[in-house]
């Protein structure tokens, strides 16, 4: 009898000793606890754009020298449409900010047009051909409006100069005063630079962290242009031209892709801690 009870003292003395000594040992810290990384902040950086697209040009009229009495009206003036290609570098100052810098240029589009005159005892008309082509440098600056799945819709504005150049430009006329007349001119060809400004709309997708693609129209007006000293086919008379085509405007539809430089990185999530148990 007096053994079971030293037995069941002695367990009682380990037990009471493992308890405490487990209570000295220091508690373990739980894991940390995992954090979202915070939305990230507003950015600035450089990117390199580029454009393709098409102009659908036009001109107020065609102004010329006319002889005092004599009325002129001008009669179906216009381009042809044709091709532009552009590229540039801009910066982006945040998320809803950005601007650039182009240098475009728009393919030769045929000119078409007529000048009818009338006077005391005269009737005529002058039958306009040519082409006419730019080059465009310009600074523009965009707002970003917000974006919806990936989409942002944006406007913006810019101002530079175009130098518009006007070649192949003929003069066919015809008049009756009374006797039946015919004529032709041929003019040099001629270029000059005007101050330009555009307004600008449309969509960007952004397809990655990098590289956007952007559907956009624009509205240019590229100032006026004339076309180079004259020459009479029978050389009977030759100088400078007193030809001018009045502001010069288009409607673009414009594909680009920009290019970032420096994007943020995009943000990775640590894999899941595994433990062994």
């Amino acid at each position: 009898m007096r053994s079971v009870k030293s037995l069941l003292a002695a367990g009682a003395a380990t037990l009471i000793s493992s308890m405490a000594f487990a209570a000295d040992m220091p508690i373990a810290a739980p894991p940390p606890m995992y954090a979202p990384p915070a939305p990230p902040a507003d950015f600035g950086g450089w990117y390199l754009r580029g454009d393709i697209g098409m102009t659908n040009q036009s001109a107020k009229s065609i102004e010329g020298n006319v002889a005092p009495g004599f009325t002129k009206t001008t009669e179906g003036l216009g381009f042809d449409s044709s091709p532009l290609f552009d590229l540039g570098v801009g910066y982006r100052f945040n998320n809803w900010f950005r601007a650039d810098v182009i240098g475009q240029y728009r393919g030769k589009a045929n000119l078409h047009g007529s000048d009818n005159v009338v006077g005391p005892g005269f009737v005529g008309v002058n039958n306009y051909t040519g082409s006419k082509s730019e080059w465009v440098v310009m600074a523009n600056a965009y707002v970003d409006l917000g974006t919806w799945w990936c989409i942002t819709p944006f406007i913006g504005a810019g101002v530079g100069g175009s130098y518009n150049k006007i070649s192949g430009f003929r003069d066919d006329g015809v008049s009756y005063s009374p006797a039946l007349n015919n004529s032709v001119a041929y003019f040099a060809d001629n270029g000059k630079w005007n101050f330009a400004w555009a307004a600008h709309a449309g969509l960007a997708y952004k397809v990655n962290p990098g590289f956007t693609v952007e559907l956009a129209y624009s509205y240019m007006n590229l100032g006026d242009a004339a076309p180079g000293n004259f020459r009479l086919f029978d050389n009977s008379a030759s100088g400078p031209t007193s030809i001018k085509i009045k502001e010069l405007t288009s409607h673009d539809v414009k594909l680009g892709v920009r290019w970032d430089l420096n994007s943020p990185p995009a943000y990775m999530p640590p894999p899941p801690l595994v433990t062994k148990g």
